[in-house]
């Protein structure tokens, strides 16, 4: 018998049991994140956990109503606001739109499946994500979105920050110390209190505005604290990551079923077979 965890990861299949185990109405779930320095105290792939953990809590929190299949996690992104630090591996904005659509492609016509759910651990690929989603839409004629939990959480559990949550603050480390705790360096903050209350409106403007975007750099001490551009991280505690969580995995309740409506009357094999990659 399949195990859980096996029958949640796409790349444990046999290629038999690819055909056997996934249709028009499975779900592909690829996590999306990135390589990027998170301050002092955060792994460099801590977008890249938050996406893939994710991504398999929600295969198994919906097991019961959709059928969802998590693939490798992709894990270098969009990363130019974080480029000026150490360890920051960013590609270019062609090269990422063409790996996604790619990937995807290959899914489709390896598996199949008539979804694809984007889970999305990284800020920085969103832009992408949005015209991405809707190429693979006309190209290849699947239901897809994009799922960003950190920000789905955000808007649901009260943080206690000071500061918007843009980066490598409160939220992110507390999603860390509920996913994977002891890669959590909180002892390697600087000792001096941060963030500096008067950051916050710099962050509005040149983050956060709607109604312009700017080339921001967390390299910036006019936004960032040692690469940090939110709340004092060491306020996070385990328990606020597992709330967190809860709220994003209940969140997506009402996407997955937007989905599985959509697939239900979606496009007709003619329709992909028109769509699908010449040989």
């Amino acid at each position: 018998m399949t195990s859980r965890s096996t029958r949640q990861a796409f790349a444990a299949l046999t290629a038999p049991r690819v055909a056997a185990e996934l249709g028009e109405r499975s779900v592909l779930c690829l996590p999306l994140g990135s390589v990027e320095q998170h301050g002092p105290h955060l792994p460099l792939d801590t977008d890249t956990v938050i996406a893939e953990q994710f991504a398999h809590r929600l295969a198994a929190h919906s097991a019961d109503r959709h059928d969802l299949w998590v693939g490798p996690a992709i894990p270098y992104g969009l990363s130019p606001e974080h480029a000026g630090a150490p360890g920051t591996i960013t590609l270019d904005l062609h090269l990422y739109a063409t790996l996604i659509t790619t990937l995807v492609a290959e899914y489709i016509r390896s598996t199949g499946v008539g979804s694809v759910l984007l889970v999305n651990g990284h800020g920085g690929n969103r832009g992408a994500l949005e015209a991405v989603v809707h190429q693979l839409r006309h190209s290849h004629g699947v239901t897809t979105c994009v799922l960003h939990p950190a920000a789905l959480a955000a808007g649901r559990v009260p943080i206690g920050s000071e500061l918007p949550e843009v980066h490598a603050g409160v939220l992110e480390t507390a999603l860390m110390l509920a996913l994977d705790p002891d890669r959590v360096r909180l002892d390697l903050l600087p000792s001096e209190a941060f963030p500096d209350p008067g950051r916050r409106r710099s962050i509005g403007r040149l983050v956060l505005d709607r109604g312009v975007t700017w080339p921001w750099s967390s390299d910036d001490p006019e936004l960032a604290a040692d690469g940090v551009i939110g709340g004092d991280p060491r306020n996070a505690t385990p328990e606020l990551g597992h709330k967190l969580l809860a709220a994003a995995l209940d969140a997506s309740t009402h996407v997955l079923d937007r989905i599985d409506r959509a697939t239900s009357r979606g496009p007709s094999q003619t329709l992909r077979r028109h769509h699908a990659p010449h040989a």
